[in-house]
């Protein structure tokens, strides 16, 4: 199976350190690996880790340091396992790898319309709902959602949720507990990142954000890939008080760049 596009040095620079980090935080014990003997430091070796992939450590030694190399789908399927990789991560393994995942769906099969009928979708909802795109840039939004986020989403465009977080002062008063907020959003934006790295308003978007803010500039470094998940939100309301949602992701099947955002509103019941 043929790469989905040539990797470029940066793809490469980023693939080695998300291996580096993931092989770091496996527990030997929990792979049946003996945890005896000095480490000099966390995590399984690399010869390890190659055993049980049942791939070369030479070629996990070169694809670590960034070499160009290129790795097929069998190889970097069963490292993902070994790696104990979720969706999200194994994802952005393959993405900058510049392969196709066979479990994945071809992007190059969406039927036209999707979007169109994803603005629909939002519209016709009561509760607060919107649609981004893996640059976070908000598709539509409905009124529930506009006076949710409020001085937001009623202002001029375009509107982008990593923009409204790290750089908008009223995501803070927002927004409860925005520090673990914006690390989550930020996680999950990391994995949409892997799969669009051609992607040149993508790095401009990462170049305004790290110049504009400190806290993203030191939160981008990390190296934490998360799928997107639902769970409470809380809401500080300038108007309303505090507000409380069950949010609820969905992820259009043909388009995975493309996902529905929706807010249930939660009594705590």
């Amino acid at each position: 199976m043929p790469p989905t596009t040539d990797v470029q040095p940066d793809q490469r620079h980023l693939l080695g350190a998300f291996l580096r980090d993931r092989r770091g935080r496996l527990d030997p014990a929990t792979l049946g690996l003996s945890a005896t003997g000095r480490r000099r430091t966390a995590g399984l070796r690399r010869e390890e880790v190659a055993m049980l992939a049942g791939i070369s450590a030479t070629w996990l030694t070169w694809l670590e340091q960034g070499r160009d190399i290129q790795a097929s789908p069998q190889a970097l399927d069963r490292l993902a396992r070994t790696l104990r990789l979720s969706a999200a991560e194994r994802a952005y393994l393959f993405q900058l790898s510049g392969r196709r995942d066979p479990r994945q769906p071809d992007p190059a099969d969406d039927p036209a319309g999707q979007q169109e009928r994803l603005r629909a979708t939002v519209a016709a909802l009561a509760v607060p709902a919107y649609a981004l795109d893996h640059r976070q840039d908000l598709l539509a939004w409905n009124q529930a959602a506009e006076g949710l986020f409020a001085g937001w989403l009623e202002g001029p465009g375009p509107h982008n949720l990593l923009r409204y977080l790290f750089l908008d002062e009223g995501a803070r008063r927002l927004l409860v507990d925005w520090p673990s907020r914006a690390a989550r959003v930020l996680a999950e934006f990391r994995a949409d990142h892997g799969r669009h790295l051609q992607d040149p308003g993508l790095a401009a978007l990462i170049a305004e954000l790290r110049a504009g803010s400190r806290d993203f500039a030191a939160r981008w470094t990390g190296a934490d890939i998360r799928g997107r998940e639902g769970g409470e939100r809380l809401f500080q309301h300038p108007d309303r008080g505090l507000l409380r949602f069950r949010q609820m992701t969905l992820s259009v099947e043909t388009r995975p760049d493309l996902r529905l955002v929706v807010l249930l509103p939660d009594d705590g019941g």
